[in-house]
């Protein structure tokens, strides 16, 4: 096991438990930041703003990972020597999405306002950070030169979905947050597991 390794598989670790502890500590109540922003938000979501951020929610939602799944397997089909990276990326990605359809019946959190489901973490946002973290992943080891601005453009998205999350009241801060943290640490493990971390040098995983 290399350094790096070590280290990726540490913050994962961290993160995961992270996610874990404020999943406890908010389901029991929120918190002063909670409280204070879905106050200052109520009934947004009837208006214009809100509006806009119901739009903004439906693009950047569950949608993405189905999409970013027929592209691997599209990917996969098209350049079998990616096969092996394409099926280890989509586990990845299964993996990273199901930690919102798992986690929500544990922590039994309810909506900052009367909506289905439960609440933590967002599904929205465990569905764009999902997506993100797995196309970081694979331009990691096929288009290592686009990292960065992929990067930055899926920190921008898993921002913008959780602010549309947030005013439209169906959810409070801290299940934006705990998405972002349960996906990165079940992202950096299962990664990790999957011989995906640290990258390669742009060949596939067949071997």
């Amino acid at each position: 096991m290399t350094v790096p390794l070590k280290r990726w598989l540490v913050v994962g670790l961290a993160l995961a438990a992270a996610f874990v502890a404020l999943g406890l500590g908010v389901a029991r109540q929120p918190l002063t930041l909670d409280s204070r922003v879905a106050n200052a938000l109520h009934d947004v979501y009837t208006q214009p703003l809100g509006k806009a951020a119901a739009i903004g929610s439906d693009v950047l939602g569950p949608v993405l990972p189905w999409v970013l799944g027929a592209a691997l397997l599209a990917l996969a089909l098209r350049q079998r020597r990616h096969t092996g990276l394409c099926v280890r990326l989509a586990v990845v990605l299964l993996l990273c999405r199901l930690t919102s359809v798992v986690a929500k019946p544990l922590f039994l959190r309810e909506r900052p306002r009367d909506y289905p489901d439960l609440s933590y973490p967002s599904g929205h946002v465990v569905s764009v950070a999902s997506t993100g973290f797995v196309l970081v992943l694979l331009c990691a080891w096929l288009w290592p030169r686009l990292v960065r601005r992929v990067a930055l453009g899926s920190a921008v998205a898993v921002v913008v979905c959780a602010a549309c999350r947030v005013l439209l009241g169906v959810h409070w801060v801290s299940d934006t947050i705990g998405a972002v943290l349960a996906v990165t640490g079940v992202g950096l493990l299962s990664a990790c597991a999957l011989r995906l971390l640290p990258p390669g040098d742009g060949r596939s995983l067949d071997g």
